[in-house]
C-alpha cells in the first residue's frame, strides 16, 4: 500500500492500517502509479477480527487473481454482546473502515474505478456504505463506482438485482430505505435459496423483529429517521395481515419449537456456507461468478 494512502487513511480511523493489498495492479492514464480498479473487500461475521488480523474468508475466491487493487477490512466481526461487540456496533466498524479506505484511494487516485465486495455481515456493512454513496452523500460520487456485490445480504430487497436463483422474502434486517439510489444498476446480490439470513418471508414477524433489533443494537442518533421508518414498515405489514394476534400465534409453543426445529435444521445444512458450490447458472458458483463480474470492471 502506498505511504499516502496509508498516511490518509490512518488520520481517519486506526483500524484501517490493518487492510492489506492483495493482487496486481492496474494503471490509470491520469494517475501513473494507481489502479484503474480498487476493491474493498468486506468478510463475514467471524470470519476476521482484531486479533485474527486479515482473514479473506468467502471472498477469497471473488479476489484472488483479480487485475485490481484489492484491501481486506479487518473489523470486530460479532454478533452478540458477549463477543464484545453488538451486531450494530460491529457493523457500523467495518462501514467506517470500508469509508476511510474509499476516501484514501479516491483522494490519491482522481481515476481510479471502486468496488465494494461483501460477505453476511461484511454485505450488510458494504451495502450500507453502497446506498449512502447512491444518495450522494457518500465519500465518493456516484460514478466512481464500478460495482457492488453483496452475497448473502442481510438486508437484501426484494427489488435489488438477483443473481442466480431467485430466494424468497428479503433479509432478516430488513430494506435499506431508499435503496442505492443512483448505482442500483451497479448493484449485484446473491442470496442461497434458504439462507435464512438473506431470505426470509415477509410474514414472518418475529425474525423481522429480531433482524431489525440486531440493525439497531448500535443505534446512530442521526438515523433514527430511518430506524422509525423501517419499524413503521414492520408494523404496517403486520396489521395488514392480522396485526398483534398474528404475531402472538408466531411466539407460541409450537410455533417457537418449530422456529428452532428450523433453525437448527439451517445451521445444519451450512447453507450459509455453501457459495463456493451453489450454483447460479452458466456453470459459475456464486463467487466464481462474483469474482468474473468483478473482473470484467478492471
Amino acid at each position: 500500500m502506498r505511504l499516502k494512502k496509508i498516511v490518509a487513511a490512518a488520520g481517519a480511523a486506526a483500524s484501517v492500517l490493518s487492510g492489506v493489498v492483495l493482487g496486481g495492479s492496474g494503471s490509470a492514464a491520469a494517475d501513473p502509479g494507481c489502479p484503474s480498479l480498487y476493491v474493498v473487500a468486506i468478510p463475514g461475521t467471524w470470519e476476521t477480527g482484531r486479533e485474527k488480523g486479515v482473514q479473506p474468508g468467502m471472498l477469497t475466491g471473488v479476489t484472488n487473481g483479480l487485475r485490481a487493487e484489492v484491501d481486506y477490512v479487518t473489523y470486530a466481526a460479532t454478533a452478540f454482546p458477549w463477543e464484545g461487540n453488538v451486531y450494530g456496533a460491529s457493523k457500523k466498524e467495518a462501514t467506517d473502515s470500508a469509508r476511510d479506505l474509499v476516501s484514501a484511494m479516491a483522494a490519491s487516485c482522481g481515476a481510479t474505478k471502486i468496488a465494494l465486495v461483501g460477505y453476511s455481515q461484511g454485505a450488510d456493512a458494504a451495502g450500507d456504505l453502497a446506498a449512502e454513496i447512491g444518495s450522494g452523500s457518500g465519500p465518493v460520487a456516484p460514478e466512481r463506482i464500478a460495482g457492488v456485490g453483496l452475497i448473502s445480504d442481510p438486508r437484501r430487497s426484494v427489488t435489488d438485482t438477483q443473481v442466480g436463483p431467485a430466494a424468497p422474502g428479503a433479509g432478516a434486517g430488513g430494506p435499506r430505505v431508499g435503496g442505492f439510489g443512483w448505482i442500483a444498476d451497479r448493484v449485484r446480490t446473491i442470496c442461497a435459496i434458504g439462507d435464512l439470513y438473506c431470505s426470509t418471508e415477509e410474514n414472518d414477524f418475529v425474525t423481522r423483529f429480531a433482524g431489525f433489533l440486531a440493525q439497531s443494537s448500535n443505534p446512530n442518533p442521526t438515523s433514527l429517521w430511518k430506524y422509525q421508518l423501517e419499524l413503521g414498515a414492520i408494523m404496517t405489514d403486520l396489521m395488514s395481515q392480522g396485526g398483534l394476534p398474528t404475531l402472538q400465534a408466531q411466539l407460541s409453543d409450537d410455533a417457537n419449537q418449530q422456529r428452532a426445529k428450523q433453525l437448527e435444521q439451517f445451521y445444519g445444512s451450512g447453507t450459509h456456507q455453501m457459495y463456493g458450490s451453489y450454483p447460479v447458472g452458466g456453470g459459475q458458483t456464486a463467487i466464481t461468478w462474483m469474482h468474473n463480474w468483478i473482473a470484467g470492471m478492471a
